[in-house]
């Protein structure tokens, strides 16, 4: 019991009060009440529910944004890391090709026809020039440039999408070194080789390389990837204004230098040829002219020389090597072929005699009907085998080769090497026209005899006159002696393929024969003081567009052509001689009178160079005209 403060300080006692009972329900009210506990319940658990999808969720999409980063810097790690390390290596670093320096073509003593000179070349990087118009006005002021090529300039230089843009390819260093002077942000240059000719005649034979150091012509394209080497490049990693700074990581490569090229060719022989030949094609106003110089030998080319006039009315050997590269029918140097193979297979000899005619008609009562003249105007004539070769004498020619089978004299011409190309494989080099037997109309089974009906390329033809003087053997011509390679080691080239054409008793009788063509027939003028050479004179009507050897206008081209070979007796060299077109009008339009003069200077030239010297039984040309050969015409 309690007890409580009552009034006047007494106390009353208070009973401990009891749990109040709860009021009875009926069974409406628990049903609601139940119903309400139920509900409560339900949001309570419904709320639960949330904070856990919440967190499943949320532990679903970090576990998804981790597996896209992990994925994505696999991505980065492996596939798209190349990419990436572009983009940055293009931001930081700075890469350029290391060219490799060119081999030299040198001549068969080691001196140089073909070299590199170094030049530099001066770029821009737009990415990092601060101001591009200033800096095109500057390059401007250096290189007198026009106000719209400053423009031009200036517009590429504002491109920051492109990260080169030439300045000035391969300048002198003069040039190079005004424009780095200026230290403007964003210019740079390089090393670059440019190429070089120690003679401007030599352009035709070793040829051209493009602005990128490829060879595209001549000796220059046939031997490009043994010249050119292999370009190295350049790593350099660069600030923000383009100054390199040094790392250790360098991931440069060498250039490797390609390798010498030595060829037959003596320098000094070639340039005094080409001097001749041009001082006779411009004395001649010809279109233009050749000349081969070959060791009866071996093969070598010493001097090939090929010079025609520019459109300006200038001469040069900038219009390419036509002594290999085209081909005309040879006129009556071939007699050399017809005659030699008659004496081959034994149906003539030196002394066999022909009654010849000034004209005759060849193919009478078919369309093929045609008459051939003579070299010169004649009655009937009794000529020896020695006289219709020293006389040139066309019809006499064709008796000759009728002593054998047609399909004989054709099989000769192709042991001559006609109708395909030499060994040399001279880019663009012609292989000439020799049509199959078969494919011969009308009068060109006759007139091949004496050089029309099929063409040569110059190189094809002093190779078959070369027969007679290498005792009737066939050595195909050769231009590359050995390569220098990248140790220093001289590498010798493959001896030139041979093989028997006639027998060496017929050759001697040929050298004979033709030794008396220049003392006492056609090639007079190429005679040589105190030595005696051989050789034979064509002189060919070049065929025009209209299918005949007569011009539009009634006037003809001539072709003039002489091959030979000195001494007579033992042969060292064989020369051709070509002059393209001289004057129609001129008496110097002959083989005789445009080519053989140039044979004798270019004899001269050889015995002076290399020392040649005549057998001590040989005292040049007898003064009197055998009986044999008659008069003289």
């Amino acid at each position: 019991m309690s007890v409580v403060a009552g009034g006047r300080g007494g106390r009353v006692p208070i009973s401990r009060a009891q749990p109040r009972q709860k009021p009875r329900q009926n069974a409406a009210d628990v049903v609601r009440d139940r119903a309400r506990t139920s509900v409560t319940d339900f949001y309570k658990n419904l709320q639960g529910g949330k904070i856990r999808f919440r967190l499943v969720a949320m532990y679903v999409l970090i576990s998804l944004l981790l597996m896209t980063l992990l994925v994505r810097v696999s991505y980065l790690q492996t596939i798209g890391a190349s990419a990436y390390r572009e983009a940055s290596v293009s931001q930081r670093t700075r890469i350029s090709t290391a060219f490799a320096e060119r081999g030299s073509i040198l001549d068969r003593n080691g001196l140089e026809l073909a070299l590199p000179v170094p030049t530099r070349t001066v770029f821009a990087d737009p990415r990092v020039i601060v101001d591009p118009v200033a800096t095109a006005r500057a390059i401007a002021g250096v290189l007198g440039m026009l106000p719209e090529d400053e423009l031009v300039l200036a517009g590429k230089l504002q491109n920051t999408g492109s990260s080169f843009v030439y300045i000035a390819r391969q300048a002198t260093t003069e040039v190079s070194t005004a424009l780095t002077a200026l230290n403007l942000p964003g210019i740079s240059s390089y090393a670059e080789q440019s190429r070089t000719l120690t003679s401007d005649g030599l352009r035709a034979l070793v040829g051209r390389t493009d602005i990128d150091g490829v060879g595209i012509s001549g000796l220059e394209e046939q031997f490009n990837v043994l010249l050119a080497g292999t370009d190295g490049r350049i790593v350099r990693e660069v600030n923000s204004k383009g100054q390199s700074i040094p790392t250790g990581d360098d991931s440069s490569q060498v250039a490797v230098p390609g390798q010498d090229l030595v060829t037959t060719i003596d320098r000094n022989i070639q340039f005094q040829v080409d001097a001749i030949v041009t001082q006779q094609i411009t004395r001649l106003n010809a279109r233009g002219g050749t000349a081969i110089v070959m060791d009866s030998t071996t093969g070598e080319i010493y001097a090939m020389s090929t010079i025609r006039k520019n459109t300006d009315g200038t001469y040069s050997a900038d219009s390419g090597n036509f002594a290999a590269v085209d081909a005309y029918e040879p006129g009556s140097v071939a007699k050399v072929f017809s005659i030699s193979a008659a004496l081959n297979e034994g149906k003539v000899e030196p002394n066999s005699v022909f009654k010849v005619a000034g004209k005759q008609v060849f193919n009478a009562g078919t369309k093929w009907a045609q008459t051939i003249t003579d070299a010169y105007p004649h009655g009937l004539e009794d000529m020896t085998v020695r006289k219709i070769i020293v006389d040139s004498s066309n019809l006499g020619t064709v008796q000759i080769a009728q002593t054998m089978p047609p399909e004989k004299l054709h099989e000769y011409f192709e042991r001559y090497g006609f109708g395909a190309k030499t060994d040399l494989n001279y880019p663009g080099e012609s292989k000439g026209l020799l049509k199959s037997f078969n494919d011969l109309r009308g009068t060109e089974k006759f007139t091949t005899a004496y050089g029309y009906g099929y063409s040569s390329s110059a190189l094809q033809l002093i190779a078959g006159v070369n027969v007679v003087a290498n005792n009737g053997v066939y050595v195909a011509p050769r231009l590359v002696n050995s390569v220098i390679d990248l140790d220093g080691i001289n590498q010798p080239s493959t001896p030139s393929a041979t093989h028997t054409v006639i027998k060496p008793e017929v050759a001697a009788t040929m050298r004979s024969m033709m030794s008396d063509v220049v003392c006492f027939g056609t090639a007079a003028l190429a005679k040589v003081p105190g030595m005696t050479v051989a050789g034979k004179t064509g002189t060919g009507y070049k065929r025009q567009d209209n299918g005949t050897y007569i011009k539009d206008d009634g006037s003809r081209a001539y072709f003039a052509s002489f091959v030979g070979f000195l001494p007579a007796e033992k042969p060292r060299f064989t020369v051709l001689v070509s002059i393209d077109e001289p004057d129609p009008a001129s008496r110097d339009r002959f083989g005789g009178t445009a080519a053989a003069p140039v044979f004798a200077s270019i004899a001269q030239v050889l015995i002076n160079e290399l020392d040649i010297r005549p057998a001590a039984t040989d005292m040049g040309c007898p003064k009197e005209r055998p009986a044999e050969l008659g008069a003289a015409h």
